[in-house]
């Protein structure tokens, strides 16, 4: 599976590109980061952005788009640009009929270090480390980008291992004994990832009726 990452952002949009096998092995494709000057008109900063994915998707043409799931922040208008370059990603992988992913932080920091409270330079070290890199892909936009891209590709074989670990615990159809239940076979980091996707889920409700 050829999955691009976005990280969306106005100044800086990052951009990676993976391969992903069925075992699960990731190799790199292209990173970049696409950027446009603070001074600059901000409709015009906003084609530079939409041509420079087109030309990511037209030559790499990868499978499926993961995006970072926008939420509200303190600083409006920074959030507000966010969401526009994500609205721009998401038309253009929709015009060529492209699937799209959307990710919290908190996912992709579980899915790729374990751990959903992760600072970017863990982020960065293990998105080297699985992409077999000898350095961590720069600035943080890019391997932001390219872990967006892992978490996606990583998630479809996380659902029925979901399934298998919430049945573990009794979750599934009512409960079962500890006898009955088929054994989780969630690594540590999946196990994170799926707690981090189920809170930010929970959340939601919540950050929805914040932005109205």
């Amino acid at each position: 599976m050829r999955v691009l990452g976005i990280d969306p952002g106005l100044t800086r949009c990052g951009v990676g590109i993976v391969d992903v096998s069925q075992n699960r092995r990731a190799t790199l494709v292209h990173v970049t980061v696409i950027r446009t000057p603070a001074g600059e008109q901000h409709e015009n900063r906003l084609l530079t952005i939409s041509d420079g994915i087109e030309r990511m998707l037209d030559e790499y043409k990868p499978e499926r788009v993961a995006l970072e799931r926008v939420f509200a922040d303190t600083n409006v208008s920074t959030v507000m640009g966010t969401a526009q370059v994500s609205g721009i990603a998401m038309l253009q992988a929709v015009k060529r009929g492209l699937p799209i992913g959307m990710h919290t932080p908190t996912e992709v920091k579980a899915a790729v270090t374990g751990y959903g409270q992760a600072d970017k330079k863990q982020v960065g070290t293990m998105v080297a480390k699985i992409l077999r890199l000898e350095e961590i892909p720069r600035p943080a936009d890019a391997a932001d980008a390219l872990a967006l891209a892992i978490c996606h590709a990583w998630r479809s074989p996380l659902g029925a291992l979901a399934q298998s670990a919430a049945a573990a615990s009794g979750d599934l159809h009512g409960g079962a004994t500890p006898r009955d239940r088929p054994a989780a076979r969630l690594t540590n980091a999946q196990a994170a990832w799926f707690a981090a996707e189920q809170a930010a889920k929970a959340a939601a409700p919540e950050r929805s009726g914040l932005r109205r």
